[in-house]
């Protein structure tokens, strides 16, 4: 019996690729208004490529109106997607806003509220 040839690392190359795609395509082929300086920040495909989640970040905008927009242009992308891979199936598209910056300028922002007022704290007598 043959051995299928799959790499371990296929899914990881395919989202990889789909992010670098997707980007190009919002940039240049998308003409909504409500998607404004979007950044996709990672692609998470399922095994079996019938999905994939698409976490994205923006620089100015509302989240939420940008998601909606996003996933109803998710159609389109996905159709464009199929003329630049060479996979069997291309994944359905579903963007989430990822709010990992915004809780990490949140951290550091206590952070240094803690370090400043621990060393307010050592220089009192």
């Amino acid at each position: 019996m043959a051995k299928k040839s799959t790499k371990p690392n296929r899914s990881y190359q395919v989202a990889d690729q789909i992010q670098r795609d997707l980007t190009e395509l919002i940039a240049r082929e998308l003409k909504d208004p409500r998607v404004g300086m979007v950044t996709l920040q990672a692609v998470e495909v399922t095994p079996d490529y019938a999905h994939a989640k698409v976490f994205f970040s923006l620089l100015v905008g509302d989240p939420q109106e940008t998601q909606d927009a996003l996933n109803q242009a998710a159609g389109f992308l996905r159709n464009h997607l199929f003329k630049r891979l060479h996979i069997h199936t291309v994944p359905t598209l579903h963007f989430q806003f990822d709010r990992t910056t915004e809780r990490a300028a949140d951290m550091n922002a206590l952070i240094a509220k803690a370090v400043s007022s621990r060393s307010k704290d050592d220089d009192t007598p």
